[in-house]
């Protein structure tokens, strides 16, 4: 059985690893929408 510890680390970890790699997806996105707005105006 695990710890308490676990019970509130684990899922604490992934909810941070989530909101991360949402927020660096969202900009990479908005970076690529971007650049091929750049491209269409040529």
């Amino acid at each position: 059985m695990p710890s308490v510890g676990h019970i509130i680390y684990i899922p604490g970890i992934l909810l941070i690893g989530f909101a991360l790699g949402f927020r660096m997806g969202a900009k990479a996105v908005r970076a690529e929408l971007e650049r091929r707005e750049q491209e269409r105006r040529r």
